[in-house]
């Protein structure tokens, strides 16, 4: 195994699947002489061309068609948009036209395409820059949308994203880029074959005191809090890492809650109307009778994000909150904490 950053997983992981399949091609805003906002193109423009890495203007709209059209006639395009926030200017492209046309036009083509582009708070570029704005694309049927949280993931679910032929989301936070983990020593090799499965989730970490849910970056500080809580208070937290939010694997997480009797949910979007809604819902449905508290979210403040550093780190959701949270629910059904 090696130990790479997530940065590195998703430059190695793109640059593998160009190698492998000549069809795949990435277009974006700075993407070829500036190698990228974040660098995860660095190198590509040398190697592949500016056929195959198309630096583009700053028109989302436009690039955005151009990339669905050229998935309609056989290519496979991986989109770069600088920010998630910048998608708004291509919503019509990526809803109305990327998630619709397979459906409309009886499955004669599909639209095999990649947007990836990063989101999040925490790293002071203000309300219009820091956005969680996922729930708008995972509520569409039509598209794909997934959100890995660790190196390792990014590697597997970009590889089953570029080779998948339907219309894919694929949510980079940017608080995790700098961020490391293992990944296998074949990881950027084009013959690899480790592809993740679209719409599974997996328990990062096993326990038995309650449930523990989150994707993306608060996947990573659900691990972290399950630590703390193990080490400090001896209480056992099962982590569900999503990894896909549509689809969603609504059978990984409630079957966790039928083990633990409990569970809270993690966010780093806003509360109301956000994917731990609809997580607790999937909860109540499926799991009822097996939960001895009510279900916990912990999310995001219900403003635009601030500026200011203190105040951008009030907002989010981070360990002590989400512990609170935690050995709140388990004193309130009587389970010994501490």
């Amino acid at each position: 195994m090696s130990v790479i950053t997530y940065r590195q997983a998703l430059r190695d992981t793109l640059r593998a699947e160009m190698v492998r399949d000549d069809s795949v091609y990435v277009v974006g805003e700075e993407i070829g002489l500036f190698e990228g906002s974040y660098k995860i193109t660095e190198g590509l423009l040398n190697e592949f061309g500016p056929k195959r890495v198309r630096d583009t203007p700053i028109a989302e709209e436009g690039f955005v068609g151009a990339a669905v059209g050229s998935a309609m006639l056989g290519l496979r395009p991986v989109v770069e948009l600088m920010t998630i926030n910048f998608s708004l200017i291509a919503i019509d492209q990526i809803i109305n036209h990327a998630a619709k046309i397979y459906g409309m036009f009886g499955g004669q083509t599909s639209v095999p395409m990649v947007i990836r582009t990063p989101g999040g708070g925490g790293q002071q570029l203000g309300a219009t820059h820091s956005q969680n704005i996922e729930l708008f694309y995972s509520f569409i049927p039509g598209l794909k949308v997934m959100a890995p949280s660790t190196p390792a993931e990014a590697s597997s679910m970009l590889r089953a994203a570029i080779r998948d032929d339907d219309p894919v989301l694929f949510l980079e936070n940017l608080g995790l880029y700098n961020s490391k983990g293992e990944v296998p020593d074949d990881y950027a090799e084009p013959e690899n074959d480790n592809v993740a499965t679209i719409g599974c989730a997996g328990i990062a970490r096993e326990g038995s005191d309650i449930t523990l849910i989150g994707y993306s970056r608060m996947a990573t500080v659900a691990n972290q809090v399950a630590e703390k809580l193990q080490e400090e208070e001896d209480i056992s937290v099962e982590v569900v890492d999503l990894r896909s939010l549509r689809p969603l694997d609504r059978q990984t997480f409630v079957d966790s809650v039928k083990k633990t009797g409990s569970a809270v949910i993690c966010e780093d979007d806003w509360l109301t109307y956000g994917i731990g809604a609809e997580i607790a819902a999937s909860i109540q449905e499926g799991a009822f009778d097996y939960l001895d508290a009510p279900v916990r979210r912990v999310a995001m403040a219900e403003v635009p994000m601030p500026y200011a550093k203190p105040l951008e780190t009030a907002a989010l959701p981070g360990v002590e909150s989400i512990s609170t949270a935690i050995k709140e629910t388990l004193s309130a059904v009587g389970k010994r904490v501490g």
